[in-house]
């Protein structure tokens, strides 16, 4: 594998989603979203004191094409919520953000 070839497998197209209802999970944004392209990754935070996810979340997609997929609908309804979606604007690579207030695997 060359460099470049190792680098674009790395990059992830990445979605900022707001206004999530409490109810769900990493899980089930990632199975809904995988309707638009393969969901690499799902990173939501999590208030420390309420237990409680914070209403958003980072969905990031393999490709551009699936981000752009998701972007092109007119809207996203999940358990009768209406997400919010727009593209994220910054790398969440070069963030650090406490393991404990991330929920990954939609525990």
């Amino acid at each position: 594998v060359t460099g470049k070839m190792a680098a674009a497998s790395r990059k992830v197209f990445e979605l900022f989603v707001s206004r999530v209802p409490w109810t769900l999970t990493c899980n089930e944004l990632r199975e809904y979203f995988s309707q638009f392209g393969t969901v690499k990754k799902c990173l939501m935070p999590f208030d420390k004191e309420t237990g409680f996810h914070r209403g958003f979340c980072w969905v990031g997609f393999s490709t551009e094409e699936g981000l752009q997929n998701a972007l092109m609908r007119d809207s996203h309804t999940v358990e009768g919520t209406k997400l919010q979606i727009q593209r994220n604007r910054r790398a969440l690579t070069g963030q650090r953000l406490n393991s404990r207030d991330i929920n990954d695997s939609g525990l």
